[in-house]
């Protein structure tokens, strides 16, 4: 299953609160609520290309399935990552106490990132 395509959020749970436990300004964390937010990924075998687009905002990140890369998390800090395949349409990485996983189903993405007892989730169409 490829990953491969343009997506654009339907849906989010819990970003205001995920958001302030990240440390994100409260300004930002307003602004950014009702954007409308399109990922684009791009899948070469274990290799990814992933741009999520949020209004003037871009943040690009590539990562190889199995390797250590540096992505940029959402609050814009860059750390060391490395990113595991579970079955054929999952993506799972653990950073600084969050869990990340990204699930392919059919035309629709669930972006779930698990922080203590705060869990955000975001679901994306693709377009």
């Amino acid at each position: 299953m490829s990953f491969t395509g343009k997506y654009e959020l339907q849906s989010q749970e819990n970003f205001e609160p995920f958001m302030r436990a990240l440390g994100l300004p409260e300004e930002k964390i307003q602004k950014g609520k009702n954007l409308k937010s399109i990922s684009e990924i791009v899948q070469d075998g274990k290799k990814f290309t992933i741009t999520v687009t949020t209004g003037s905002e871009v943040i690009k990140n590539q990562f190889t399935i199995g390797e250590e890369s540096e992505i940029q998390m959402l609050n814009g800090e860059k750390v060391k990552v490395v990113v595991q395949m579970e079955g054929n349409n999952k993506l799972v990485t653990e950073v600084k106490g969050m869990k990340s996983v990204t699930e392919l189903n059919g035309d629709t993405i669930t972006y779930t990132m698990t922080m203590g007892d705060l869990t955000l989730k975001r679901i994306s169409k693709r377009i």
